[in-house]
């Protein structure tokens, strides 16, 4: 595997069709141009997404291993040659489609197992079993998609007081607290979402004030209100994907927020787009100004590069990511690039 240049970025995939585990790219700072430079040699089965955190060694990366029942792993990415931290370790959910860390833990939203689990890490970064793991209840219009839980992500508030879990199942946002001390996870309250939206992800807007979730299974993005002090989430409005509709189905897959907060980019399978909203001052206005071809089909996730001027599209059924430079003023992503990565699922840097 090629040494370091200024940027590394690490693409998940699944390996039950076709990928190659996780792929290692060197990123340029100019450009954002990837460069393949290796797989981690012993992938997990399936690693569809990943995470990066900081332990007291340096840099950790985390993936999932979207199977029943699900696992986590971790490997030290400090030096040039990625290295395993231990086993794979167990989550006590099925299929693990995300992964957050939060107050010295990891989290997995189970998928499968409509739950969310809490893994404490040591000091080096290496996950523990579960210290807890909290079940969702419910269900959802949809005959096939919604018949239980499917919790699809869980990540941290920017105040890093609060968890928040997006069930797909269940049309939910869940808010809960996180015990740093003990592991443990408990339900604080939860934001009902409009029936058979099909939440999949939120993503949060710099100020902190408000999120947008994407729902997969009605393609709108759904615009909250969030109180970091209360720890509650209020939906105020919606803005469509397809304001005069879509004769195909389409799955909508990833929000991003710009780092400046004027803008919000969306991913959409099936149309095999990435839809760009313009966001007003507030962060509480959503106009979508446009949709731009992904460059490739089935984009699965979308992710900015550390400088916010390129955007990235983990394209699944076409075996590539793509990157686009960002015009700052109108947020229309341009294509610039893309790399050969079959079965791309996601995209982090690192």
């Amino acid at each position: 595997m090629a040494g370091r240049n200024a940027g590394r970025c690490f693409v998940g995939s699944f390996t039950s069709s076709g990928g190659r585990g996780i792929v290692v790219a060197d990123v340029d700072p100019r450009t954002g141009a990837l460069t393949a430079t290796g797989v981690i040699a012993d992938p997990v089965t399936d690693p569809s997404y990943l995470a990066v955190g900081h332990a007291e060694t340096g840099p950790v990366l985390y993936a999932v291993s979207e199977v029943a029942p699900g696992s986590v792993a971790a490997y030290d990415v400090a030096g040039p040659e990625p290295s395993p931290l231990g086993e794979p370790v167990l989550v006590g959910g099925d299929e693990p489609t995300h992964l957050a860390l939060a107050q010295g833990c990891l989290l997995t939203a189970n998928y499968g197992s409509g739950s969310v689990s809490v893994l404490p890490l040591t000091g080096a970064g290496r996950p523990l079993p579960p210290s807890s793991v909290l079940g969702h209840t419910g269900s959802g219009p949809h005959p096939e998609r919604q018949r239980a839980p499917h919790t699809h992500q869980v990540l941290p508030d920017p105040s890093g007081r609060w968890v928040l879990s997006v069930d797909l199942g269940t049309d939910a946002v869940r808010v809960c607290a996180l015990d740093a001390l003990t592991g443990n996870l408990t339900l604080h309250g939860t934001t009902t979402l409009p029936p058979g939206t099909g939440p999949r992800h939120l993503a949060f807007h710099p100020s902190g004030g408000h999120a947008y979730v994407l729902g997969e299974l009605r393609p709108a993005v759904v615009v909250c209100r969030w109180d970091a002090v209360a720890g509650v989430l209020q939906p105020a409005g919606e803005a469509e994907l397809f304001p005069e509709g879509i004769d195909v189905p389409v799955q909508p897959s990833a929000p991003v927020v710009a780092h400046d907060g004027r803008h919000l980019w969306a991913g959409v399978r099936g149309t095999d787009t990435v839809a760009v909203f313009a966001l007003d001052g507030s962060g509480e206005g959503a106009e979508l100004v446009t949709a731009v071809p992904c460059g490739g089909e089935w984009p699965r996730d979308l992710a900015l590069d550390p400088s916010g001027r390129h955007l990235y599209a983990a394209n699944e059924r076409s075996g590539d990511v793509t990157w686009f430079d960002l015009d700052t003023a109108t947020g229309v992503p341009r294509p610039a690039g893309a790399l050969s990565v079959p079965s791309a699922s996601n995209v982090v840097f690192g």
